[in-house]
């Protein structure tokens, strides 16, 4: 296995190269600024890695793609989503209100699971991109409290959803069917 070994200035290779590779890895290290993030999801590319890891670099095929049109809630979802839409439902749902809280909580480890792939370093990243407007929280807010909800990037006419959160039942659901809806 080749990998290439990203410098301060290296670019990334092909993406094409990660699909000869295991899951897809393509590239180690580099940095997570903004500029390389960007390039790196322009390419098809997005980092992942564990604590004591260098920055891993995948691009995996196949690739998990959600199109809007394809996107059909469960019944009891869809029982939740109409009381929304009337007004029966104690719901909020907002964009980019909350966005560190969003991703801490998707950074928290979850039941059965030793750690998180969002670090210290990966939150600091996101956070810099939210505030040079890519990257962005969709959240789902119960009696004044977040519920639920994900973050992710939107860049180039698609969203890259990174994570997703819940406290209360479907509140991520809800999040993620409310961006499918407005990004149509």
């Amino acid at each position: 296995m080749r990998l290439t070994l990203l410098g301060p200035d290296t670019p990334f290779p092909p993406a094409e190269r990660a699909l000869r590779e295991p899951d897809g890895l393509l590239a180690v290290g580099g940095d997570l600024s903004v500029a390389r993030l960007r390039a790196a999801y322009a390419s098809g590319i997005f980092p992942w890695y564990s604590e004591g890891q260098p920055i891993l670099w995948w691009s995996p095929d196949p690739r998990m793609l959600l199109r809007t049109a394809d996107f059909h809630p469960g019944r009891q979802l869809r029982k939740k989503l109409n009381r929304l839409a009337a007004g029966t439902l104690d719901v909020d749902v907002r964009v980019d209100t909350a966005f560190g809280d969003v991703l801490e909580a998707c950074a928290a480890p979850r039941d059965g699971q030793p750690g998180t792939w969002i670090l210290p370093p990966m939150q600091r990243a996101y956070r810099a991109w939210h505030a040079a407007g890519e990257a962005h929280s969709v959240e789902t807010w119960i009696d004044g409290q977040l519920a639920g909800g994900l973050y992710g990037v939107a860049l180039g006419g698609m969203f890259f959803g990174e994570s997703m959160f819940t406290r209360a039942d479907d509140a991520a659901k809800i999040a993620l069917a409310c961006l499918a809806r407005f990004v149509e």
